[in-house]
């Protein structure tokens, strides 16, 4: 039994609106456009294929609360290069913000509702992941929490020290999921999470019921009756497991 890491989801105050910002943010295209839900994903796309992660938008119940503790960092080529995607991402939209970071060499920007995202500075790392270097999630335990999430998402551990660890997909394509160790619990719903989904033939129960063993917890985010089934990790990070497919 396995669950496979297919979205990251993104509440939005306008979906429709942010996933066109994406869309010209990453030069992908809306694959899918349903009401309450935009789809962003590269062109040719063949979903569910781990080269990349389709960002999903829904209708946020309310204003964003503080700073995300789950953003993107998109990758550059060189140092000119990092400098026009940040001019290219201002002008679409994006706004400069100040989270504390002092003077580091990676630029820290907001998207038009204010989610943080980062240009990172070349790094050889990231050479081959696509416009998406990575998803971070802040975290308490970092080791831990890769531990959780290679069993959720079904990626090999890249990396992993006592502030740091990364997964990535088995395949060695598209971007990482990285963990980092900062100061300060999670206190509110997350804007951002991840969604996982049973391989076809698997049963969403049994999987709910494997990831609830491995220290996941069942989550109630308003959902209602709904055909998919809203856990958090053992840090408090909701995430949805949905349908097989």
């Amino acid at each position: 039994m396995a669950t496979r890491l297919v979205h990251l989801v993104v509440a939005a105050a306008g979906p429709a609106g942010l996933a066109r910002f994406w869309s010209a943010a990453l030069g992908w295209e809306i694959g899918a456009e349903e009401p309450g839900e935009v789809m962003v994903w590269p062109r040719g796309y063949d979903y569910p294929d781990p080269g990349a992660l389709p960002l999903v938008f829904v209708p946020a119940p309310g204003p964003k609360p503080g700073k995300n503790r789950v953003h993107i960092d998109l990758a550059s080529t060189s140092a000119d290069h990092q400098a026009a995607e940040v001019d290219r991402l201002l002008g679409l939209g994006a706004t400069r913000a100040d989270i504390g970071q002092r003077e580091v060499p990676w630029a820290v920007l907001a998207d038009p509702e204010g989610n943080e995202l980062c240009v990172l500075d070349p790094r050889p790392v990231y050479a081959a992941t696509g416009p998406v270097a990575a998803v971070i999630t802040d975290c308490a335990d970092p080791v831990s929490l890769a531990r959780f999430w290679h069993e959720a998402a079904g990626w090999t551990v890249h990396e992993q020290v006592e502030e740091f660890a990364s997964l990535r997909s088995p395949s060695g394509a598209g971007p990482y999921l990285e963990f980092l160790r900062v100061p300060g619990a999670k206190t509110v719903k997350n804007r951002i999470h991840l969604d996982v989904r049973p391989y076809p033939g698997d049963h969403q129960a049994a999987e709910v019921d494997r990831l609830l063993g491995l220290g996941a917890t069942r989550a109630d985010v308003g959902q209602g009756e709904v055909p998919w089934v809203a856990l958090a990790d053992p840090e408090g990070n909701e995430f949805c497991v949905l349908t097989p497919r």
